[in-house]
């Protein structure tokens, strides 16, 4: 028996670090809208386990008793299955996650070849329960066990309080029927573009990898397509919001060149396109970044501003945006949207942050003195829309909130509106540590950036001042 609670150990700290790492950290499911359905199921596999792991620890079973253990044991094999067809109709699950889970099945494999032989035994003999004691491997047990019937709780309360109902912001967009391509439509800031496109009665073509997957993401009529050699004339605006995340994980130089590459390489296909293309787009949105500026704490840039520094954030969206520029010769219209960080809970920065500040960790960042220009993404797919609508809207355009914020004043309002205290510091050299150049150029130092030429043009910012911003997106939360 011992074997098997070394297994059942190894059961425990696996699936503590797949709940930790990938359910929370990475993909933050308690605050996704799409994962209801995948959170109710972890949380009857997690209370299911809370039974397995504090009965292992102290009963033996017999009879009647025996049997409804191994039901225990089928049943949470069904919900895996059933879990695994969720989880692929909802999200990409990462590489991690995936071989996480194949090495769970392999071992709870062995687990059923140490449990099954038992329990047919137990089962055969008068119902019963017996007090066992196994030393530290009982209390390890419990210990897993207390902590999977925490997790089941907090996974059936999310699941309870998320609700899929969403107001898509309304574009307004003239004329009422036009033809759209967009790259990066299945992400968090493309698909929400996108589904208000829909809802709206526009044509949309998605550029995507996986058709199948994108199309569970809509509501309504779309064309999906994987290569831009399938795309035909006729349409209206391009929108490129196609690139590799800048967050995620450290700059390596291989890193580095899967950056530059999946935004130049298809901005270079959107180009090859406009070229050979009979009716030639009117517009072409192209995406880019407030990193174009370089940082600074004292200096507040608009789009007339030339770059303070030129390091690898600033290189890569100059390249990018003078590669979108090239559609001009084709009597393109550009505009390069510099978006500085956009506030969501599907995706983006702020959804990383949730999961710190609810367990009372969150806090500042080294000094917290460095700028956070923030946009809400309603606001940001707004000035997509009032792009389209205006055309003296070319060139660069910052994709920011008119009321920058500093990294300290954006964790107190964070803080506030869920109920949290703000007591902790990140230190910048565990950051520079775990992260490197990335911490050093994103999350410890930043660049006050304004909207001026949104401004100017007459776009009303639903959300100005972070507290409201923040108040909107966690509408119908509960942390």
């Amino acid at each position: 028996m011992i074997e098997c609670l070394i297994l059942f150990s190894f059961q425990g700290l696996l699936g503590a670090f797949d709940t930790l790492y990938h359910h929370e950290i990475t993909e933050r499911l308690p605050w996704r809208k799409n994962a209801k359905k995948e959170l109710l199921i972890h949380g009857i596999r997690s209370f299911l386990y809370s039974v397995i792991f504090l009965s292992i620890a102290w009963v033996t079973v017999l009879g009647i008793y025996a049997w409804f253990f191994l039901s225990i044991l089928i049943f949470e094999i069904l919900l895996t299955l059933w879990d695994f067809v969720i989880e692929d109709m909802t999200r990409k699950l990462p590489k991690t996650e995936r071989i996480t889970h194949t090495i769970l099945a392999i071992n709870f494999g062995a687990i059923l070849a140490f449990l099954i032989p038992i329990f047919i035994t137990n089962a055969n003999q008068s119902t019963g329960l017996y007090f066992v004691y196994y030393g530290f491997w009982s209390w390890l047990m419990t210990v897993y066990g207390i902590g999977v019937l925490f997790w089941a709780g907090r996974d059936l309360f999310s699941a309870y309080n998320l609700t899929q109902q969403d107001n898509f912001p309304v574009l307004n967009l003239v004329p009422n029927n036009m033809k759209f391509l967009v790259t990066g439509g299945s992400g968090f800031i493309g698909s929400r573009l996108c589904q208000s496109l829909i809802n709206e009665g526009h044509d949309v073509t998605i550029l995507t990898r996986d058709k199948q997957k994108t199309a569970s993401q809509f509501k309504g009529k779309i064309t999906l397509i994987d290569s831009l050699k399938q795309t035909e004339d006729g349409y209206d605006v391009l929108i490129n919001l196609a690139g590799e995340s800048l967050t995620n994980g450290r700059w390596t130089q291989d890193k580095k060149k899967v950056i530059y590459n999946s935004r130049l390489e298809t901005t270079q296909a959107l180009i090859d396109y406009i070229a050979r293309a009979e009716i030639k787009p009117k517009l072409l949105i192209n995406g880019s970044a407030i990193g174009y500026y370089g940082n600074s704490l004292m200096h507040e840039f608009t789009e007339n501003d030339l770059p303070i520094e030129k390091d690898f954030g600033h290189d890569l969206c100059r390249q990018w945006e003078e590669k979108a520029y090239e559609a001009q010769a084709y009597g393109v219209r550009v505009s390069c949207l510099r978006t500085g960080l956009v506030l969501g809970l599907d995706g983006g920065a702020l959804s990383r942050m949730l999961f710190p500040f609810e367990f009372c960790f969150g806090g500042k960042m080294g000094d917290g003195k460095q700028w956070m220009s923030w946009i809400h993404l309603d606001d940001l797919i707004g000035i997509i829309a009032h792009i389209i609508n205006n055309p003296a809207l070319e060139g660069a355009v910052n994709g920011t909130a008119p009321i920058p914020v500093t990294n300290e004043a954006f964790t107190l309002a964070l803080g506030k509106l869920m109920n949290r205290p703000v007591i902790f510091t990140l230190p910048a050299f565990v950051l520079k540590i775990l992260l490197g150049e990335m911490a050093d150029k994103i999350l410890l130092t930043g660049q006050k950036v304004i909207p001026e030429k949104a401004l100017k043009n007459n776009y009303i910012f639903k959300y100005k001042h972070i507290d409201e911003a923040l108040k909107d997106i966690f509408h119908g939360h509960k942390p």
